[in-house]
C-alpha cells in the first residue's frame, strides 16, 4: 500500500470536513495546520443557531441566478475559511497553512477552481496564515504564498 503524501492527507481531511456543509451550491471544508498539527477546521454554513439552506430547502442566490463570486451578502453561509479562522487563536495561526477543498453540492464533483474569495483572502492575511493549499483534483492542488496576495492586492493598488 502506497502512503498518501502529507499535502493530500490534509486535503483529504478538509474533504471530510466539507461533508458538514449546509450549502446547496458548493460545499467547502477548510483546515488550518501549524507544525504538522491541525489547529482548527471549518465548513461553509449558516451562523450557529440560524436556519441553513439545507433545512429551508432553498438557496437565495441560486433562486436569483446570482453568478458565482457575486452578491455574497445574499448568502446565509459563513465561508469554511472564515469558520476555521474563527475557531482558532491568532497565535495558533501565525505561520500556519490553510488547506481548502470544495465540491459541487449537486454533482459531488471536486471544484477544479477552488480558491478563497476576496473577503476570505483578507481574513487569511489578517490571521497570519502564510500558505493556502487548494485541492483542484483528487491528487492535484494549487499552493499560494499569501505574501503574493499582499503584493498584488488590487484594492491597495487603486489607492496609490
Amino acid at each position: 500500500m502506497e502512503r498518501r503524501d502529507k499535502t493530500n492527507y490534509y486535503l483529504d481531511i478538509a474533504e471530510t470536513v466539507l461533508e458538514r456543509s449546509t450549502c446547496l451550491r458548493r460545499r467547502y471544508g477548510a483546515i488550518i495546520v501549524k507544525n504538522d498539527s491541525i489547529v482548527s477546521t471549518g465548513y461553509n454554513g449558516a451562523p450557529r443557531s440560524c436556519r441553513n439552506c439545507t433545512d429551508m430547502g432553498t438557496c437565495r442566490r441560486e433562486a436569483l441566478n446570482v453568478p458565482r463570486g457575486q452578491r455574497y451578502e445574499l448568502c446565509r453561509s459563513v465561508h469554511a475559511e472564515q469558520n476555521a479562522i474563527i475557531a482558532a487563536s491568532r497565535d495558533e495561526m501565525l505561520g500556519a497553512t490553510l488547506y481548502l477543498a470544495g465540491r459541487d453540492a449537486k454533482t459531488g464533483e471536486v471544484l477544479s477552481d477552488c480558491t478563497p474569495c476576496a473577503l476570505c483572502r483578507r481574513f487569511i492575511i489578517n490571521a497570519g496564515i502564510v500558505k493556502v493549499v487548494c485541492r483542484i483534483s483528487r491528487d492535484d492542488c494549487t499552493v499560494t504564498d499569501v505574501e503574493e496576495w499582499i503584493k498584488n492586492d488590487e484594492s491597495l493598488q487603486l489607492m496609490g
